[in-house]
């Protein structure tokens, strides 16, 4: 079986709600692009991917896609997934790892296509089951964030992530009273996407700590070590970092070696795809460290996170980012959350994804070859 087609079909994705996560993620709302990625051979079976994001779109990235990693995929063997993988790498120069997780992901849906099973099981299921969490975009005011957190609550959902306003004082007070509002028992966790200085990490730290929050997340510069050394030796509650920097398998040991972090973390976009992941967690393990999957950024990517999910010992929760409208298009029928808060493991082969290809017809822009 060889690889004879590589295309991507851009199409419209409209109706994105404005929001934002940090100073440098606004997202003005209305209409983007999203790319459906087809990885075809010459059997007639086809793997798919979403290439873009609400804030990265699809014909941004795309053409680097067909200019520089069409040729290296073009007459290979899809099987040959981790020969492909580091030969795709090996372009990070000139395209983003964007394109490289897109790719990957085809690849990964092409392989369960062809052993009839899901990606989960290709890899090797684990859990047939996993919590997931809501993950809170930044909210105007504190009653918004509790208001949120409860209604998310009464639908069954069992953990609810703050992303705050990015203030110490202020995030101390909105993870205060959404800590009254649902109850010491219910799970939270503290994204704080990177905002503070060592002094006011550990002042939010502390307080986090008491009130029981289950992690918190990227207090620091994306790569300050030296000061996520100190914060971790001065904090009982776990540390979770290593979502943001671009890369490989070569971007973790540090973290690990320097006891900067207690959790890993990593997506498709950011790491070129579920190849680097699945290694990362299974370094994680090594160490005795979860690896907690950041969300990827488009309906197919979180499809396959979930698979991963399936596979990994060291990982406990899914994350859902919110608004669901800024994470959500191009799918039939998206991944859903049960009345107790999990999402349940896939059965179909590749990703199993069921993909609106009549949606992406009526909204195609342009078709890249």
């Amino acid at each position: 079986m060889k690889i004879d087609d590589v295309t991507i079909t851009i199409f419209t994705w409209d109706n994105i709600p404005a929001t934002r996560y940090t100073s440098g993620s606004q997202t003005a709302g209305g209409a983007g692009n999203l790319g459906l990625l087809r990885i075809h051979t010459d059997q007639g079976l086809e793997g798919h991917a979403f290439l873009g994001s609400a804030t990265n779109p699809a014909s941004m990235d795309g053409p680097q896609l067909i200019r520089s990693l069409k040729p290296l995929l073009m007459g290979q063997d899809p099987l040959e997934r981790e020969r492909l993988h580091q030969a795709m790498k090996l372009q990070s120069r000139n395209v983003s790892y964007r394109t490289i997780g897109a790719a990957d992901v085809a690849l990964w849906d092409l392989a369960g296509k062809i052993a009839g099973l899901p990606v989960h099981a290709l890899i090797g299921t684990y859990r047939t089951s996993i919590l997931a969490y809501a993950s809170s975009q930044v909210l105007p005011d504190i009653d918004a964030y509790v208001e949120q957190a409860l209604a998310f609550k009464a639908d069954g959902w069992q953990a609810y992530k703050i992303h705050p306003p990015r203030d110490p004082a202020t995030d101390i007070k909105v993870c205060a009273a959404v800590r009254r509002a649902v109850g010491d028992d219910y799970r939270l966790m503290l994204d704080s996407t990177w905002s503070y200085s060592y002094t006011d990490a550990l002042r939010v730290g502390r307080a986090i700590e008491e009130m029981g929050y289950y992690w918190y997340e990227d207090p620091l510069a994306d790569e300050d070590i030296y000061n996520y050394v100190k914060l971790r030796q001065k904090l009982d509650i776990p540390i979770l970092a290593t979502e943001y920097p671009a890369g490989g398998l070569d971007t973790y040991p540090i973290w690990l070696t320097e006891r900067a972090t207690d959790y890993l973390r990593g997506d498709i976009p950011n790491k070129g795809g579920l190849t680097t992941m699945l290694k990362t967690a299974h370094l994680a393990e090594a160490f005795g460290v979860n690896y907690e999957i950041h969300h990827s950024g488009n309906s197919l990517n979180n499809l396959a996170n979930l698979h991963l999910c399936m596979s990994l010992k060291n990982t406990t929760m899914f994350e859902v980012l919110l608004p669901h409208g800024a994470h959500k298009f191009g799918m039939a029928k998206e991944i859903e959350i049960d009345a107790d808060g999990r999402l349940h493991a896939p059965a179909g082969p590749g990703l199993a994804a069921e993909i609106d290809f009549g949606l992406i017809a009526r909204q195609t822009e342009a078709v890249l070859r």
